[in-house]
């Protein structure tokens, strides 16, 4: 059955590609927000790089949940 086999691999690889798009969009702008914040107010950089580290973190968290479901798909017939 190697067209089962190809479309469970096809099916990881969009799980992974689609899954990982969103994150990483969104992580784009997240920073440039923060940057965009921290050059209008540079006193509150502090605040704003510990809030933009969490924002951050919690974004790669999905897509690292992606990546699990794309490793599980690929892995199990």
């Amino acid at each position: 059955m190697p067209e089962l086999e190809s479309l469970k691999l096809l099916g990881a690889g969009l799980a992974a590609g689609l899954g990982l798009l969103g994150p990483g969009i969104g992580i784009g702008l997240i920073g440039s927000s923060a940057l965009q914040s921290i050059g209008r107010n540079p006193e509150s950089a502090p605040q704003i790089l510990t809030n933009m580290i969490l924002a951050l973190a919690l974004a790669e968290a999905l897509g690292i949940y992606a990546l699990i479901v794309a490793v599980i798909l690929a892995m199990v017939a």
